[in-house]
Formats: C-alpha cells, structure tokens, sequence
C-alpha cells in the first residue's frame, strides 16, 4: 500500500508501541498509561510544547479494535498500544531527536510502559526504536502551511498585534499614525522569529 508520510514540508508521523502485559500493585501497565495522560498538561504546559517544530501532537491508549458487526469477523488486539501521533515541520530523525534532547525525563516516564523500551538509552535509541513502531500513513493531509513552526508563530503574534494597533489608533492623524506604526514596528520587530512571538500552547501570544 502507498505509503504517504509527508506533505511538503510537513510530515505526519503514526506510532503504535506496543504496551508490555504486566502489572504492579495489581494495576495493569496500560491502565497507568492511560491515567498518566490523562493527567498531562495541556497547551503551554503541555510536554510536547517543548519539542521544536510540532505543530500538533496526541497521545492515547488503544485497548482494542472496533467490532464492525455482522458480517464481518470480530477480531481483537493481542496487545494493547501507546499510538502517537504528530505533524510536525522538517525531517522524522531530526524532530524524534529534538522530542528526546528537550523532554527526555517525560519520553521516559510516557514510554517506559512499552515493550522494549528499557533498551533505550540515547536519542538514537529512541529514533531507532521509533522507527520499528512507526505506520505509515495512506493519507496524510496537511492543514497547516509549508512555514516552519517559529515562522507561523511569529505571523500569528503580529496578526493580533496589529489587529490591536489599528483598534486602538482609529480616527488619528495621518502625522500621528505614521508615528505611532514606526513605534508598533520597533516593538513587535516583524524581522525577528524567537521574540516577541506567539508561544506554542497559548491562546495569546
């Protein structure tokens, strides 16, 4: 089958790592998986906030297919999985690498449930492991643009900033104006990507 991982710039990439069937304190692995997650941070606060380029990841336990009924033969998983998923801008290595080099203590503390996982032990490790439990994708649509991810933050910090500056100096003087764009151009420096800018997980900038 027609493997589609990438769309321009952008790749989407799909894991399935398989949860080890053990317990401890009489509560199964996947179970403390699935309330691990549950209780990450979100938005700003969130781990995967951290990870340069990312433009949307998810996390989620999947304990079994869905039964489609009659007239088709009910099959189960003989394991239950971690799958991630995330879109993000650039190369799969590279952005694998960055999830380690800026969140190793959450990629161990996600991943140590996962079968084999205990062998990983750097952020080639982890890309190599990644590898094995990627899907490729049939389809993968990309609903951001090619930019990379400081670019479209920073695009998004100026949109409302100027939204700002032209609410607050309607109705002033075409003298007065030209000064005060000149003051809104020194401040928010369109030129400059890191800051100030849009940060990843927040609803303003």
């Amino acid at each position: 089958m027609f493997a589609n991982n990438s769309s321009g710039k952008a790749y989407g990439l799909t894991l399935l790592c398989p949860i080890r069937n053990e317990s401890r304190e009489d509560r199964s692995y996947s179970e403390m998986l699935s309330e691990y997650l549950e209780n990450l941070n979100a938005d700003a606060q969130s781990p995967m906030a951290k990870v340069p380029n990312t433009y949307l990841a998810r996390f989620y336990v999947l304990k079994d297919v869905f039964y489609q009924g009659h007239g088709f033969e009910e099959e189960h998983l003989k394991s239950k999985y971690l799958v991630f998923s995330s879109n993000f801008h650039g190369d799969r290595d590279d952005y694998v690498r960055g999830m380690w080099d800026s969140n190793e203590e959450e990629v161990r503390a996600i991943w140590q449930y996962c079968v084999d996982f205990k062998n990983v032990k750097t952020a080639k490790d982890f890309v190599d492991y990644i590898k094995r439990c990627q899907v490729d994708n049939v389809l993968f649509f990309n609903g951001s643009t090619d930019d990379s991810v400081a670019e479209q933050l920073k695009a998004l910090y100026l949109k409302q900033e100027f939204t700002r500056f032209a609410y607050n100096n309607h109705g002033e003087s075409p003298e007065e104006l030209q000064q005060k764009f000149r003051e809104f151009v020194e401040s928010t420096r369109p030129e400059e990507l890191k800051s100030p800018t849009w940060h990843p997980g927040n609803a303003d900038p």
